[in-house]
């Protein structure tokens, strides 16, 4: 769903809302998925590495109007506009692991079997973003066996991040501009945590040990998306001038 007011009176917004829902038996993107001779493909069935369900996005652009009539007052008003751009979306899968068997020279991940009548997730304030996942609720299946825990069956924690620009636009001639700008990311510095960790047998298993940014990966070579250029990150500031021609 899309809604869109064009520019009046200084103010135009753009707001898109998107549901999704991808299911598949492997999505890895760097990894060669390996399942074991006792285990049939159906079993890894679930939601894609990638599957996120709800994802809004919108933007705001306003131009103030120049407030003074005339003189210098007039000459500092004019040209000031702003930019919000608003980011949110719900929670990527985490697939929790029992272990990660040697299988054939490489790596099988195998999933735990669940508890029954145990909670997943509890609330914890002293966790990254108040909440982990409960190693009561599995246990590890027999020896080179899957567990019946779903592949990417849990959620970590959704993301929301708001962008905020205030620019002035300074007219040299008809056809030459030039602009000066600010550019706030995570204007608010909210923290943004990443899946949490999902190795029952990792001492830090059901927290999150890094934050959104990060945990898409390092970029260049190493794979991933460099945190640089991510949403997730700390509150970042970037001061610009642009010529307009």
């Amino acid at each position: 769903m899309q809604f869109e007011r064009r520019l009046r009176r200084g103010l135009q917004s753009l707001l898109s809302y998107t549901w999704s829902h991808s299911l598949d038996n492997g999505s890895d993107d760097s990894q060669t998925p390996v399942i074991a001779p006792n285990i049939t493909p159906a079993q890894e069935r679930g939601p894609s590495d990638f599957d996120i369900r709800h994802v809004f996005s919108g933007a705001v652009t306003y131009n103030f109007p120049s407030l003074a009539s005339g003189g210098l007052g007039a000459g500092l008003a004019k040209g000031w506009a702003m930019d919000l751009i608003v980011s949110a979306r719900s929670a990527v899968p985490v697939n929790v692991l029992a272990s990660t068997a040697p299988l054939f020279g490489v790596t099988s991940a195998l999933r735990p079997n669940v508890v029954p009548g145990i909670p997943f997730y509890l609330q914890d304030s002293t966790a990254p973003g108040g909440m982990r996942l409960n190693p009561a609720a599995f246990i590890a299946p027999p020896a080179n066996q899957q567990g019946d825990l779903g592949r990417n069956a849990l959620r970590g924690f959704g993301m929301n991040q708001f962008d905020f620009t205030l620019r002035r636009q300074f007219r040299i001639t008809e056809r030459l501009n030039l602009q000066a700008r600010a550019d706030f990311f995570n204007i608010f510095n909210h923290p943004k945590f990443g899946p949490p960790n999902s190795t029952l047998t990792d001492p830090l298993f059901g927290q999150a040990t890094t934050m959104f940014g990060t945990s898409l990966g390092p970029g260049g070579f190493q794979g991933g998306f460099s945190p640089l250029y991510q949403v997730g990150g700390p509150r970042s500031i970037q001061l610009a001038l642009k010529l307009l021609f």
